[in-house]
């Protein structure tokens, strides 16, 4: 079916028509309506909380309109579960995994879907299917390990599996490529057009213009609970996207002045090696040696799987055998290898992690406590040896407000936030400390246009007020834009050094796969 065959179709794949949803007070959508063609790849772009995700968990049967209707060719449906909308061919891979981790990732595949002759599920017929479907889309993964012991990279495979497994005609997928490398990702869209040629039509909700320009035929936008605009991915562009995005001019790649780095170092990292029954079934860490100094931003690129998890874990768990069997970590020149995490918090040390719901967030406790979290023995909040309240309440509402986390509400679960807002809340929280070591894993990761512009300013500015940065992030064009020096990571080592301005998108690429 050519793009024009299927622009012209008298019956929309999907339709949308003045979906409204309301949690409490706050407005997640608005009258939302929306047309996806057939056999199209339609991306959904706004700011976090801005509701485009909401509108695909109503969609998806997850959540139930306070009103307006859902029709698939045009006819009206309602959904009770994600059961009805998953029989009807809808199927959708979330921003944060549905995946049970003690479970392995072929289980978590055939779990509600196991094909079955007198009773027997039949797992080597199942195997062999998605044996073939990992080949043809390249999402190769182990499915025998546990979830819990796979990279954040190969869980997003297995969701995706998931999906292709379960034969979805509409597929959604929440910002799909979060954590994938800019090659993995040009395979992924590779393959799902392949999949739109043969019929099937995807909704793409993603904060990262790139792939809308390149890879959707309509885009949609979203801004405080409403589509506020639409057009032809042909007819636009990435600046005109953002501007309409966050209803302002977004600078796309921020300018970064040349470093002065202090001669004193922020860390010092020597012969770090995870071997043996410790590294298990991760990835170990074979001789690992860097410094950073203090006004610098040093990035380490790599693929993800390579060793750049547990080189974190061991710079903040240093005395834990199970991250780190040798080697010895200095913080703002203090030998660390023996100390607790939180007193190497104590000495001034900000953390950006990887895994916000693992280790960034308590998502069951509103975000007043989450703001608290990391904080060593302060005055602040600190009154007679209980919580001054007001305080907290005070610094709380001022860095939401100037991180823009949305909603402002200091009681509500952590949990509740869109994926980008509790990235925001982290990042709010860890900057309004004014750190002397800021280590930053993944720090844009599901975070809109606007709020990567402000995230990546913060940055700088920690490094210009003499901060130490250690930047890990599988963002090739936030490495090159932010880095004073980058570390290229592969298989547990570091493979190669390049200063500002060596390396190109293609040459990182390169050292990252090992050439």
């Amino acid at each position: 079916m050519t793009p024009a065959a299927r622009t012209a179709s008298a019956t929309a794949a999907v339709e949308l028509r003045g979906l409204t949803k309301r949690f409490g007070a706050v407005l997640a959508n608005g009258g939302v309506s929306l047309r996806v063609e057939t056999g199209t790849i339609h991306g959904l772009i706004g700011e976090n909380g801005a509701g485009k995700s909401t509108a695909m968990k109503l969609l998806y049967g997850i959540y139930r309109p306070d009103s307006g209707e859902i029709l698939l060719d045009g006819r009206q449906r309602t959904w009770t579960s994600p059961a009805d909308a998953i029989a009807a061919g809808i199927g959708m891979v979330h921003q944060h995994f549905m995946l049970a981790g003690p479970c392995s990732a072929l289980d978590n595949i055939l779990v509600g879907a196991e094909p079955r002759r007198w009773g027997v599920i039949q797992r080597d017929e199942a195997r062999a299917r998605l044996e073939t479907l990992a080949r043809q889309y390249g999402l190769r993964v182990d499915w025998d390990r546990p979830i819990e012991e796979l990279p954040v990279g190969a869980q997003q495979k297995i969701e995706i599996l998931k999906l292709l497994y379960r034969e979805a005609k509409i597929l959604i997928l929440d910002e799909p490529t979060a954590v994938l490398t800019p090659q993995e990702t040009t395979d992924l869209f590779d393959n799902l057009k392949k999949l739109r040629d043969q019929g099937k039509t995807i909704l793409l909700v993603t904060h990262k213009l790139k792939e809308v320009m390149a890879f959707t035929e309509r885009v949609t936008v979203f801004r405080d609970g409403k589509v506020t605009g639409e057009a032809e991915t042909s007819r636009t562009d990435p600046q005109e996207l953002a501007s309409l995005m966050v209803g302002r001019k977004v600078v796309l790649r921020v300018e970064v002045p040349t470093a002065n780095p202090r001669a004193e170092p922020a860390i010092e990292v020597e012969r770090l090696c995870l071997a043996g029954e410790a590294a298990g079934s991760r990835h170990s860490l074979a001789d690992v040696g860097f410094s950073v100094r203090r006004g610098e931003i040093v990035g380490v690129a790599g693929v993800e799987g390579n060793g750049q998890s547990e080189l974190l874990q061991a710079l903040l768990h240093p005395r834990d055998r199970r991250c780190r069997t040798s080697g010895t970590v200095k913080i703002l020149g203090r030998d660390v290898t023996d100390w607790a995490t939180s007193q190497i918090r104590g000495l001034g040390v900000a953390m950006i992690p990887e895994d916000r719901h693992l280790e960034g967030l308590l998502l069951e406790r509103p975000v007043s406590e989450n703001f608290l979290l990391g904080l060593q023995n302060s005055s602040a909040y600190n009154r007679a040896g209980f919580l001054n309240s007001r305080n907290l309440a005070r610094d709380a509402t001022a860095a939401l407000e100037e991180y823009d986390v949305r909603p402002r509400d200091l009681t509500m679960r952590a949990g509740n936030l869109s994926g980008g807002n509790q990235q925001k809340l982290i990042v709010a929280r860890e900057f309004r400390r004014r750190p002397q070591v800021l280590i930053a894993a993944q720090p844009t990761r599901g975070v809109d246009v606007g709020a990567i512009e402000f995230i990546h300013n913060r940055i700088v500015r920690a490094r210009d007020e003499g901060a130490g940065v250690l930047l890990v992030s599988s963002e090739l064009e936030e490495i090159l834009t932010l880095s004073d020096r980058i570390l290229v990571m592969f298989e547990g080592r570091l493979g190669a050094e390049f200063a500002r301005g060596q390396a190109s998108e293609g040459e990182l690429g390169l050292k990252m796969g090992g050439g």
